[in-house]
């Protein structure tokens, strides 16, 4: 359907229907079509002075696309920033190939003057959330919006781990230079255990292994009793096929951790490999059903299994593991 006829389907079902719910739905159709339009949010603003309860029932608790489209500029007229930058985020990651962010409103300067940092950052967050290519230059420029009102929020409210993580949507967007130059900045407002994990992230992404571990090892420093930082090391040391090392990290990491169902499949793969234990690689085999990520389990038993001599009874039960998606 295209832009002036679900605009003028809003119109009919706002003014001649006497549905309007249907007429939000139908605006926030025409704002898909064109979202620098004006003529959509003007006729939302329209409905919601005429029949303001019924357009709050109808995007109260958003579940379709159109609701979240409604509700971030309901959100932004009601001086709710970081609740409308939130939505729109949300509806961003789901579908990017839509030039969202060039919504009139969203480069108002009363909205980004009130918008603050955490709320930039969630919003950041909620667009990485759903797996979605970011990693092109369609999406970049759609996003060139948002990119404005990163510099803007992190010069008038700079905060360090909001910072890091507006920096890791730079980073799935392939604006790797970029994440790592707010990195920069985040580190002379406050150095936090946050930053260095989303620079790793950076580096790992550019390939860098050398600065990547040492992006966690900064980590570490910062927090050292987190569990998941000695994960993410021993992870590391294991692509360079240093076994010993990671399980000796994955040990250090338990002491801080030892129920961790992860932490402990880890550890017993990494042993196997480093010492062909039948008792660790036992272990694994019964901690592996309950990994909650099949990629990464069936990583660890690959690492395992590169150990020669091992039983074929249990090389045969971990392959069927493997296999069990």
């Amino acid at each position: 359907m295209s832009r002036s006829a679900s605009l003028a389907l809003a119109r009919v079902m706002a003014h001649c229907g006497g549905s309007p719910a249907e007429a939000v739905a139908y605006a926030a159709r025409a704002i898909e079509e064109n979202p620098a339009d004006p003529e959509p949010y003007k006729l939302l603003a329209d409905l919601r002075r005429t029949s303001p309860s019924e357009i709050a029932a109808a995007v109260a608790e958003p579940s379709g696309l159109w609701q979240f489209v409604a509700a971030s500029y309901l959100c932004f007229l009601d001086d709710e920033m970081d609740q409308a930058v939130g939505w729109l985020g949300s509806v961003i990651g789901y579908r990017p190939y839509v030039a969202w962010a060039s919504a009139p409103w969203f480069s108002d300067a009363r909205f980004v003057g009130a918008l603050s940092a955490a709320g930039l950052a969630d919003a950041s967050l909620n667009i990485t959330d759903y797996g979605t290519d970011l990693d092109n230059d369609a999406v970049r420029e759609h996003l060139q919006p948002w990119f404005r009102a990163i510099e803007v929020v992190c010069d008038r409210d700079p905060a360090a781990a909001d910072m890091a993580r507006m920096a890791k949507l730079l980073r799935f967007c392939g604006r790797t230079d970029e994440s790592l130059a707010l990195c920069e900045r985040a580190d002379s407002v406050e150095r936090v255990m946050l930053t260095e994990v989303i620079r790793a992230g950076t580096w790992r992404r550019l390939g860098d292994r050398q600065e990547t571990t040492a992006a966690f090892r900064r980590a570490l420093q910062l927090d050292p009793t987190n569990w998941s930082l000695y994960l993410d090391l021993a992870d590391l040391a294991a692509e360079d096929s240093d076994f010993p090392t990671a399980a000796d990290l994955v040990r250090q990491g338990l002491a801080h951790e030892p129920q961790d169902v992860t932490l402990r499949a880890a550890g017993a793969a990494y042993r196997v490999r480093a010492a062909g234990s039948i008792a660790d690689l036992d272990l694994l085999l019964e901690l592996a059903v309950e990994l909650p990520h099949a990629g990464y389990r069936n990583g660890l038993i690959e690492h395992a299994l590169g150990r020669p001599d091992l039983p074929p009874d249990r090389i045969a039960a971990a392959r069927r593991l493997q296999t069990e998606d």
